[in-house]
């Protein structure tokens, strides 16, 4: 044995102390101290004369109108959690509780939120409802005094986020409900008791625990909307933070002071709800149940008033869900015509939205006319559509593995560390982000290295030019390390300790353990997070926004700005159309990933396995097929 190796410096060793040095440069280095630093800024205001004033900020947000951005957003959070948990209640119960007719097709219709949200969802509600929405078009044809602005501003918002956030309710909830036992609710009935009353009293109950996490969290949700809030004009914390942010002390008075404490004000509403949520979890929730459970039947309602009107509300939902999604399909074949004017043209199908290139005539000022190569291009034709999607799949690419690969690597740590301070320091450091909002790391990010004095990071301006890209891949990863931290360390009670030791015994060092042993059982929960952080990132806006800049404009930035200027001087005058194939182009990919992890990935190997012979069968069958013509 070695000196070396008497001292103890083994490889494993080498390796957990560079570790132990990167979570601490990651935690201090972009956790705390941007975040410490947008914190100070709000007293290190200065008046008129030059003067030090540390609660000029404060006394213009008592006296100034942002008190009305923090009263908008919580007006928004709580009937929001009102109105969420109606809709994503009823749906829930509707396709796996009640027997409702259709409840497949209903259930597809609800699960369309999972794959396009944030820009992609308002935008597809825009397309609809705004001033020169289909619907709204309709109504004020058939109603000559019917307001064509009446989608716009608080109840805009709010109807949009409504079906916007119940995705959790159809992950989250409907799991809960399915794992209820069916005893339970079958010694109900036979006490007499109908479908309603035992929804009521023996069902609900059994869900508070899963429903109280859902209503903390959508209203965090509304607290912090970005997306519907900006584009629909409404005025809430996150976008006046962001317009701060990119303001100047020329245009108004301390702007980046003030997007401080408005970020500080969010951090400390989402501090005390995860704390509440938190105190309520360690409480415990035990239901008793026999001891064997039985799989929930679907009840029928009896009433037969009562069943028509619950069939009429489920597919007035489903109209609601799938009629933005039907119509960005359709509209995304449309020529720009058809789509600006927001009418089908069924004689004229176009695939320009999506591939190739048509030159556009316009007439000028002058009275001539123009032509302008090429203003006529589709997602896969458009170098700055492209170029977007370019950077945003890289961008979220490596943020979802980065986060992925730091949350393996400490959990491993602080599972090999379970009964030592130093693992619980760990998981608390990684679980920081979720304390505070994604704006105000966002902003932090923005405000703390722009500039070269940060010796950490070599002294470089990451907000300048092309570095901006790597403060996009740091906050993206930063901000989706929480999740991944919850995900994958329930991952890791599925691992067998006997494996582990039998490793061990056969002389397998602590590394060779964890490459051969651990990493091939937690690998498909690895990949499920990896696409799923991904699916999230690569359609993102509001963390986008915060860094908006020629070098770090993401695919969602650049299909906005294309649409606000949308055949200006003769350029993407069909940047409609192309927006809806963009979203189309999204939905496809959401849906690939949900698929693969919800679908393939969430098989059982009895499943794998059956599903395996059934493809070799096929196969075989049809090579047999082939050979017996031959």
């Amino acid at each position: 044995m070695s000196r070396a190796e008497k001292k103890g410096l083994t490889p494993e060793l080498i390796i957990r102390l560079i570790g132990l040095c990167f979570f601490a440069y990651l935690f201090f280095g972009f956790m705390l101290m941007p975040c410490l630093n947008t914190l100070t800024s709000i007293f290190n205001t200065t008046n008129a004369a030059g003067q030090r004033d540390a609660f000029a900020v404060i006394r213009f947000f008592l006296a100034g109108n942002m008190k009305s951005y923090v009263w908008n957003s919580l007006k928004l959070a709580v009937m929001l959690v009102i109105t969420v948990n109606i809709v994503g209640i009823s749906i829930v119960l509707l396709t796996e509780y009640f027997d409702i007719k259709g409840a497949r097709i209903l259930r597809l219709g609800y699960m369309t939120t999972m794959i396009y949200s944030g820009v992609a969802l308002v935008t597809g509600y825009m397309f609809l409802y705004a001033n020169d929405g289909i619907i709204t078009k309709m109504l004020v044809e058939a109603f000559p005094d019917f307001n064509p602005n009446w989608f716009s501003g608080y109840n805009a918002v709010l109807f949009t986020m409504t079906f916007a956030c119940t995705s959790n309710h159809m992950l989250f909830l409907r799991n809960a409900i399915r794992g209820i036992d069916y005893n339970t609710v079958e010694a109900a009935r036979n006490m007499g008791a109908n479908p309603f009353r035992v929804l009521w009293t023996v069902v609900l109950p059994t869900l508070i625990p899963t429903l109280f996490s859902l209503t903390v969290m959508t209203f965090i949700t509304g607290l912090c909307a970005m997306s519907a809030p900006t584009l629909l004009g409404y005025d809430s914390i996150n976008p006046e933070i962001v317009r701060l942010a990119g303001s100047s002390t020329a245009d108004e008075a301390f702007p980046q002071a003030r997007a401080a404490l408005l970020s500080i004000i969010l951090a400390m509403f989402t501090i005390v709800l995860l704390t509440v949520l938190s105190a309520y979890e360690r409480r415990g929730h035990y239901l008793s149940v026999s001891k064997t459970k039985a799989k929930l039947k679907k009840q029928k309602i009896n009433n037969p008033v009562a069943n028509v009107i619950a069939h009429i509300y489920a597919y007035i939902l489903f109209i609601i869900y799938m009629t933005p999604v039907v119509m960005i399909i359709i509209f995304s074949f449309q020529t720009y015509s058809a789509v600006r004017m927001r009418k089908l043209d069924l004689s004229q199908w176009t695939l320009v939205n999506f591939f190739g290139q048509e030159d556009y005539s316009y007439l000028t000022s002058r009275g001539s006319y123009k032509i302008r190569k090429g203003a006529i291009s589709g997602v896969f034709s458009n170098e700055a559509t492209l170029g977007g999607i370019k950077l945003s799949f890289i961008l979220s690419a490596l943020a979802a593995a980065m986060a992925c690969v730091i949350v393996v690597v400490a959990c491993n740590y602080m599972f090999n560390k379970k009964h030592k301070k130093s693992g619980v320091v760990l998981e608390y450091a990684l679980l920081f982000p979720w304390l505070l909002p994604t704006i105000l790391i966002c902003y932090s990010y923005r405000t703390y290295f722009n500039n070269t004095g940060i010796w950490y990071v070599g002294n470089q301006n990451l907000y300048f030019g092309a570095n901006v890209r790597m403060l996009i891949v740091m906050a993206y990863t930063v901000t989706k390390l929480p999740f991944s931290l919850r995900m994958i360390k329930a991952s890791f009670y599925a691992i067998d300790e006997e494996l582990e030791d039998a490793a061990k015994n056969l002389g397998a060092s602590p590394l060779r353990t964890f490459l051969q042993v651990k990493l091939p059982i937690i690998l498909p929960s690895v990949l499920a997070v990896f696409a799923l952080n991904f699916n999230a990132l690569f359609t993102e806006y509001d963390m986008s926004a915060t860094f908006a800049s020629t070098y770090g404009t993401s695919y969602a930035m650049v299909i906005q700005a294309m649409c606000r200027e949308e055949g200006l001087y003769g350029y993407n005058v069909n940047a409609s159309g192309r927006r809806c194939a963009s979203t189309v182009f999204i939905m496809i990919v959401s849906g690939i990933i949900l698929y693969l992890v919800y679908g393939v990935g969430a098989r059982d190997l009895s499943e794998r396995r059956a599903a395996r012979e059934k493809w070799k069968k096929f196969f075989r069958k049809f090579s047999g097929k082939k050979e017996a013509k031959a």
